[in-house]
């Protein structure tokens, strides 16, 4: 927005005060002394040249106009301006469909609440969530239009009047009432005509004529005089074509019902002393381009148009308008350049422009709505303000006294998922550049947001699109920004729902800077009316002259028909003279009030200065007074200066200290986490090393103990050993000598086997050896006892017996895949001899390919000799036996040696060695 800076027209007396007119000084809207700026008699005759001031005139009064000096940058965190919060508001539409299922609940006038539907519960496990927002004011579905725009645009369009900006967006998914909002329906108009209905309600009566005020391409105003204003409206009536509607026409009924709002609203405290004009304009953003809806788009008869498909088009096609730049004028303020702005005098004449620019709006049909906006729409009304002069008749030719405000409604196009629109092609395109723009939007509402919280000075990439680009001067800036968030309830816009609560509720966080009251202007206020009451009798009311022509007598008739006619003359005289003496004692008494006039009015203006001395005196008063505290506002200033030096050192200092303190703080975290790695890996350390003490305990613990149990059955085998040399010896020096009997066969031995004696026993009949089994080491598994065919019986005491063990002549997968162990008996012929039986044993491994192996682990030796072999070196013949019989082992060296290879604990009877070595366990 562009303000025009007032100033206060200069104080002017004529040196001849008893023709002068003073007023008494009026006091303006700040409580200042506002004095005229032309003084004038009370009344000048018609013919006085003094009788109307012109504007040159005023002019040639005042002082020569400085050049208005910069308002200087506002520091970073100064108070000197208030700010306020984005109003957001949130309006519900009702369903389509009285069945469908809904996701948003109405709490009360400012909350909301999501839960998430049923659909969306399968895909997130069933999780169940309510979410609420609040918003400023909510809107349920039984809102009206009227109920809308009296508390969310009326207070907006207040502020325009008195030469404030506004901006209205409308925000939501596609399909949610964004346009129904903003534009309305037959019969019940949306926010856009009931914002003009009100601004004309306000200012019908004080608008100026057209073409007075002119718009220009630097986003600026001119003025115009009345003369040539008339000229301009004569060659604009002219043009066979007029740009700018005509209030004589008569109103579209295409949208006749749009603009018949039946509830009256007008703006109070409306400036009488100024004059008013009102001009629009209509944009839209079409794939972040900007196109002019009221540009009127030339034809060339002669050269065709071309196609996409390289084919000419007719010359009746619509040729699309070329895209705007965006430019900045000398405050700083964002316009569209080249846009075309239409001045409208009412209603139906702004509406009209709206409606053709609307008829040139994007819109498509796509799968959620059936006419879905493609471009973001922004209609733009600018009310332009400026004083009336000293009498109050025409507009002050001054361009800095012109006061510019604005107001934007913006229609933004819906958010949508192309996976639920189907768009293709154009309409994908379109949807990508809406999103972008939209989140663009949001990106700068954020970075807003974390720059006012956290006090950074992040930038804001306004330029990342132009619909931020065009509205960064009202987050920046000055000015009031309203925006509605349209949501439609339905259960299948849950996602998009969110998203855009989400969006409404960080924008509620930024904050704008409060717009200043306009600048003061330095006429008398009230002067259109009271100027109008000065200026005397207008319309039927009689004239001064006529009243005091109306007082004198009548004249008589004054033909004269006859020559001799004596009456007319005399009575005419006589009349004549009547008038003339009542015109002297009209002379004489206008002469009396005329002086006594004088004296009141010198007595007024003696009254006058009496005043302004007094007023002088205290003004001189309060400048003192101003002029110290003006003394102490600069002590005082630089010691706000001081200490603010000291808090931004301090500040500094502040800084380094937290920057040390987080470095230290990080330094001490990682050595915290430097020591507990240490600390766990001594544990771990400490563990292993527990764990190989105890397994090494156990190790040489169990060594020690089979080594000593080793030890133990040596030293038992030596002792029974010695115990056997010592019997055998006992019995060999007892028993009586006898002849030596004859060697007995094999089969003989083997019938006499029980009568064989391996030592005497002390005991007379000792009783038979009963046959025991030699059992394997493993006799709680199950074995393959593998014997071939060609194996001999030896008939021997001990034999090899294995329980739950499969007997099988040739070794088969199926008895392995049945059994752990495997045994083979394999026999051969020593070197003496006699057959040797070996026992090779082995455990049973299943194997990767699914079949069995074999590792042997140990093999146990059965030999059999013959005692007879063996012969006594001794010739003597043994004696006989008490009982008769004859002994069998008289050599005392064959039974020595026998008693010497037996072991302990073996009882198989002499002549068997066992071998088997037993396999070491792994400690």
């Amino acid at each position: 927005m562009r303000r025009a800076r007032a100033h206060l027209a200069p104080q002017r007396r004529f040196p001849d005060s008893s023709s002068a007119a003073l007023e008494p000084p009026s006091r303006g809207p700040c409580g200042r002394s506002l004095r005229p700026a032309v003084l004038v008699n009370p009344r000048p005759s018609p013919a006085s040249p003094r009788a109307r001031l012109g504007s040159s005139e005023l002019t040639t009064m005042k002082p020569a106009r400085t050049k208005t000096p910069r308002k200087p940058p506002v520091k970073k965190g100064s108070q000197t301006s208030l700010k306020d919060p984005v109003g957001v508001y949130c309006r519900v539409r009702p369903l389509s469909l009285p069945e469908q299922e809904c996701c948003i609940e109405v709490i009360n006038n400012t909350t909301v609440q999501l839960h998430t539907p049923e659909g969306n519960r399968l895909n997130r496990n069933g999780d169940y969530k309510e979410t609420q927002y609040s918003f400023k004011q909510v809107f349920g579905i039984h809102t009206t239009q009227k109920e809308l725009f009296d508390v969310v645009a009326n207070p907006l369009v207040d502020d325009l009047i008195h030469g404030k900006n506004g901006l209205l967006f409308t925000y939501g998914v596609t399909g949610s009432g964004k346009t129904h909002t903003m534009t309305g329906s037959p019969g019940e108009g949306g926010l856009l005509p009931r914002c003009l209905d009100m601004l004309f309600n306000s200012i019908g009566s004080f608008q100026a004529k057209r073409y007075v005020f002119k718009s220009n391409d630097r986003n600026s105003m001119d003025i115009q005089c009345e003369v040539d204003a008339l000229l301009e409206r004569q060659k604009r009536e002219a043009t066979p074509n007029p740009k700018t509607p005509s209030s004589k026409r008569q109103v579209d009924p295409e949208f006749a019902d749009m603009i018949n709002v039946q509830e009256f609203c007008k703006a109070e405290e409306v400036d009488e002393d100024s004059v008013y004009g009102v001009f629009v304009s209509y944009i839209e953003i079409y794939n972040n381009y900007i196109y002019d809806l009221l540009e009127e788009v030339p034809f060339d008869p002669i050269k065709p148009k071309w196609n996409s498909c390289s084919t000419p088009m007719r010359n009746t096609d619509f040729v699309p308008p070329q895209s705007k730049l965006l430019r900045e004028d000398k405050n700083h303020n964002m316009y569209v350049a080249g846009c075309t702005e239409v001045e409208v005098k009412s209603t139906e004449e702004a509406f009209e422009v709206f409606w053709r620019g609307q008829k040139k709006r994007r819109i498509a049909n796509t799968h959620l709505n059936h006419e879905s906006s493609r471009s973001h729409s922004v209609f733009n009304i600018k009310l332009v303000q400026a004083p009336l002069d000293a009498d109050g008749d025409n507009v002050l030719q001054e361009k800095e006294q012109i006061t510019i405000s604005q107001l934007s409604l913006v229609d933004l196009a819906g958010s949508e998922r192309t996976n639920r629109t189907k768009a293709e092609g154009n309409r994908l395109r379109e949807a990508g550049n809406i999103n972008q723009s939209l989140m663009t939007l949001r990106t700068c509402m954020e970075v807003l947001r974390e720059n006012q919280t956290y006090g950074t000075n992040k930038m804001v990439p306004y330029r990342d699109s132009k619909l931020t680009h065009l509205f960064k001067n009202y987050f920046d800036g000055e000015g009031k920004v309203r925006l509605i968030v349209c949501v439609n309830p339905k259960a299948e816009d849950y996602e998009e729902s969110l998203q855009v609560m989400r969006f409404a509720e960080v924008t509620q966080e930024v904050e704008v800077a409060r717009p200043t009251d306009k600048a003061i202007c330095g006429l008398t206020p009230g002067r259109r009316y009271r100027n109008q009451a000065r200026a005397g009798p207008v319309g039927d009311e009689p004239l001064v002259s006529e009243v005091v022509l109306q007082s004198f007598p009548p004249l008589p008739s004054c033909e004269l028909l006859d020559v001799n006619d004596e009456q007319t003359l005399p009575r005419l005289i006589e009349a004549l003279e009547r008038r003339h003496h009542l015109r002297q004692m009209m002379i004489e008494e206008f002469n009396r009030q005329s002086i006594t006039f004088k004296a009141l009015l010198q007595e007024f203006d003696n009254a006058v200065l009496n005043k302004e001395n007094y007023i002088q005196g205290k003004l001189n008063e309060k400048e003192k007074v101003i002029s110290g505290q003006k003394l102490e506002i600069e002590r005082l200033e630089k010691k706000n200066k001081t200490l603010e030096y000291k808090v931004e050192i301090l500040e500094k200092t502040t800084t380094i200290y937290e920057e040390d303190k987080r470095n230290l703080q990080q330094e001490l975290e990682t050595q915290n986490e430097k020591l507990q790695r240490q600390f766990s890996d001594k544990r771990r350390l400490e563990a292993r090393l527990q764990g190989m003490v105890t397994e090494t305990t156990m190790k040489w613990e169990k060594e020690c103990e089979r080594r000593v149990a080793a030890k133990q059955l040596e030293m038992q085998n030596k002792l029974w050993v010695k115990d056997e040399k010592l019997k055998q010896l006992k019995a060999i020096v007892t028993e009586p000598k006898t002849e030596k009997p004859e060697r007995p066969s094999r089969e003989r031995d083997r019938e006499k086997v029980t009568q064989r004696s391996v030592s005497p026993s002390p005991i007379p009949n000792a009783p038979p050896i009963r046959l025991r089994h030699r059992r394997s080491r493993s006799a709680g598994d199950r074995w393959v006892d593998h014997k071939p065919a060609t194996n001999l019986q030896t008939e021997t005491v001990m034999q090899p017996h294995v329980p739950r063990a499969i007997t099988v002549s040739v070794a088969n997968e199926k008895a392995l895949a049945k059994c752990e162990k495997y045994m083979l008996t394999h026999q051969e012929l020593a070197s003496d001899g006699e057959i040797e039986t070996k026992l090779i044993k082995g455990d049973v491994y299943k194997t990767r390919g699914g079949g069995q192996s074999v590792q042997f682990t140990e093999i146990e030796t059965l030999k059999q000799e013959s005692p007879t072999s063996r012969k006594r070196r001794s010739s003597t013949v043994a004696p006989a036996q008490p009982d008769g019989t004859e002994s069998e082992w008289t050599d005392v060296e064959t039974r020595c040696s026998v008693a010497v290879e037996m072991r302990a604990g073996s009882q198989l009877g002499p002549g068997y060695q066992h071998h088997a070595q037993p396999k070491r366990k792994k400690p």
